[in-house]
């Protein structure tokens, strides 16, 4: 009977795998040596592998590409990067080497752009989709950088009242988007979304705020729905009323030339996982193809807003086995040095999940375990339920250090787990490494923050401030900066 770790996955899954190989019995993931990471810098910590960010942009202005030539495509492409999925300046530094435009969700994100074109990785050619609910600090700022000369700076319109707000701080003519309220899966709690305005709405919006009004251009319909672009009939159904909509609009309003199908594409959260990119960008651009043709109007430029695609698989955290608790005759606890709920919120906020594997061991016998968190939460585990099928690693031994790893955990969990600030427990934020490739093609690592220590808690709980002045407490500020 086979019933070493390598074995178990041998018999599941094709391994090896494009990023995950073996080299003995410990784990490689895009070729990082995993093991001397853990060496070199110890457990627990979190890392961004920066050259997967890019691999994955290019391979979908590739597919694009190919989808456009097939298609015998007449509109361009842009593909556009959420800010929000993570909004660190490694990651949108190394996003913005590939030619790409940035889509931002509220009113600091404008900051980033400014200070991203002052450092020179930005351009006024570079579109600028501003989405979400828009208060006075967000319109603002939309107006600072619209006015300051960014002319490709498109707000998406998302209720009644933006245009008028937008007009009185943008002191010249200007474009926007309009985002489409889609119905939502039957599965939700509510039948329509609450971004965008609905579908029966758009063009009697367009008549009376658009289309008279001599400083608004109209230049894009903005298209997103929840649950991404899927292969099944309420994707495709919501896909034929926004183009509906589209042609609709194309045909009043000669200035409307693109369309924002949004984001949504899935990432690997499983050695079992399959998607036919290629397929779903061929079948979209023949659906818009089509339609546009039948409605004799022309095909509209594709915008794209990948997010966790774009930064979801470069990223990665590493734990180690503490110690394991035989809680009854059927339940193995492996304690991890670390909190699920601190540092993968997403496992137990929304049971997302991630692929899991162990670092090392892979040769050792195996057992079932369920694995828990540093907190007194109870919410703080990571079981079947986010793993699609029973947790299986190497047999705990106290003498034999195991170490697993969670991988495609890039996106949403710094900002979604307060990067930087209060900890659940007071678990200390582990350590963040950073990996990149220098000219020769080798692996270099740099530590992009150190664990939290006791001081970083204290100061942030006043306890480190008290009895300070007003400019003491802001010198304490500044250094922490």
């Amino acid at each position: 009977m086979n019933t070493k770790y390598i074995d178990l996955i041998d018999q599941t899954y094709h391994f090896p795998q494009e990023e995950f190989t073996l080299e003995g019995e410990h784990l490689r993931f895009h070729g990082i040596d995993l093991n001397q990471l853990i060496a070199q810098y110890g457990s627990p910590l979190k890392f961004t592998y920066l050259p997967k960010i890019s691999d994955n942009i290019q391979r979908a202005k590739n597919w694009f590409a190919n989808a456009i030539e097939k298609n015998q495509y007449k509109g361009k492409y842009h593909y556009c990067y959420c800010t929000k999925s993570s909004h660190f300046q490694h990651v949108l530094h190394e996003a913005l080497k590939n030619d790409i435009h940035i889509e931002t969700s509220s009113a600091f994100d404008i900051n980033i752009v400014e200070q991203l074109k002052a450092d020179g990785k930005l351009t006024n050619d570079t579109y600028v989709i501003c989405n979400g609910f828009k208060r006075d600090q967000y319109v603002e700022n939309i107006g600072r950088l619209i006015n300051s000369g960014h002319r490709n700076c498109i707000p998406i319109i998302d209720n009644y009242e933006e245009i008028d707000l937008l007009s009185d701080v943008i002191e010249d003519t200007f474009k926007v988007g309009i985002r489409i309220a889609s119905e939502e899966e039957p599965k939700f709690e509510f039948y329509t979304s609450r971004l965008g305005i609905g579908y029966k709405n758009i063009v009697p919006f367009y008549e009376n705020q658009i289309k008279d009004n001599d400083k608004v251009e109209l230049k894009m319909l903005h298209f997103f729905i929840n649950t991404g672009i899927r292969d099944n009939a309420y994707y495709w159904n919501e896909m034929v009323k926004c183009l509906k909509v589209y042609v609709r609009l194309k045909k009043i309003c000669p200035s409307l030339d693109s369309l924002n199908i949004g984001g949504g594409f899935p990432i690997k959260n499983s050695l079992a996982f399959e998607y036919d990119y290629q397929y779903m960008i061929d079948e979209i651009l023949n659906q818009i193809t089509i339609t546009c043709a039948e409605a004799d109007v022309p095909v509209p430029h594709i915008f794209t807003e990948f997010g966790s695609f774009t930064v979801g698989e470069s990223g990665g955290a590493i734990y180690e086995i503490l110690y394991q608790k035989q809680q009854n005759d059927r339940e193995k606890w492996n304690m991890i040095d670390s909190s699920f709920i601190t540092t993968l919120p997403d496992t137990w906020a929304i049971n997302k999940r991630f692929i899991m594997l162990p670092i090392n061991r892979w040769k050792d016998e195996y057992e079932r375990v369920l694995l828990g968190g540093l907190t007194c939460d109870s919410d703080d585990y990571y079981n079947s339920e986010q793993n699609m099928n029973a947790i299986y690693l190497p047999k705990y031994k106290r003498d034999k250090p195991l170490y697993i790893g969670f991988f495609n955990t890039g996106a949403y969990q710094e900002t979604i787990g307060g990067y930087g600030g209060l900890q659940h427990c007071l678990i200390p934020q582990p350590k963040h490494i950073l990996i990149d490739k220098d000219a020769d093609g080798n692996m270099v690592t740099s530590l992009f923050n150190p664990q939290q220590k006791a001081e970083d808690l204290l100061n942030i709980l006043g306890y480190g401030t008290s009895g300070k002045t007003v400019e003491e407490l802001e010198e304490v500020k500044q250094e922490a900066l």
